[in-house]
């Protein structure tokens, strides 16, 4: 058998391993979640302490979790459960999730319905402000056009503007790094801290 016959025969036998591997993945992942969803249901009512009964955080600098991309809520109780975010709060909550703990409660808090504009503070002067820094620097790149997030990045649009000034803040000190490609370091690092209280405030009311 020639060298280039061999190399189709290997693809062949990969795909075929792959796509068994994948099928058996699957399958159990779903049994998984189906024999645990009550278990990581419950463990949402710990949640809604904080978060809201339907996922809008009534408590101040606390995010709303109703309507985030469930990817991103993924990434964000992995941080917490592996110390890489940190939080006196969550961290020892997230810390006995597991992995399908977490896939169940980031599906539950996306298919919530988004929260209302927000109440903001400020006046248009800070809202115009903070648009045009949002353009400037391309939120919308990772964050979508109407600001509802995409995979790792989150949805800022109606979130509370104290806990989105927190988060602007925590990224520039290095307290806190984004998820997969995101770079928010980088954006918030140059702007002075009126600047960043402007672009809270202009997501804050974005709808």
């Amino acid at each position: 058998m020639g060298v280039i016959a061999r190399m189709r025969l290997w693809a062949t036998r990969w795909r075929m391993v792959l796509g068994l591997a994948s099928l058996a993945t699957g399958i159990s992942s779903g049994m998984a979640q189906a024999a645990d969803l009550p278990a990581a249901l419950a463990k949402a009512e710990t949640c809604i302490a904080c978060h809201g009964a339907t996922g809008v955080s009534q408590m101040p600098e606390t995010p709303s979790l109703a309507g985030q991309p469930e990817s991103f809520l993924q990434w964000q109780l992995v941080y917490f459960r592996s110390g890489t975010r940190k939080s006196a709060v969550m961290q020892p909550l997230a810390a006995s999730l597991t992995d399908d703990d977490v896939r169940v409660l980031s599906k539950h808090f996306a298919s919530m319905v988004p929260p209302p504009r927000a109440t903001a503070s400020g006046d248009q002067a800070m809202y115009t402000v903070g648009l045009k820094l949002a353009q400037q620097n391309r939120c919308a790149s990772c964050h979508k056009e109407d600001y509802s997030g995409a995979q790792a990045a989150p949805r800022t649009a109606n979130q509370r503007e104290d806990y989105l000034l927190k988060a602007l803040r925590d990224f520039k000190a290095g307290k806190r790094t984004g998820g997969g490609v995101a770079a928010m370091a980088d954006v918030v690092y140059p702007l002075a801290d009126d600047q960043l209280r402007a672009l809270a405030n202009f997501m804050a009311q974005y709808h």
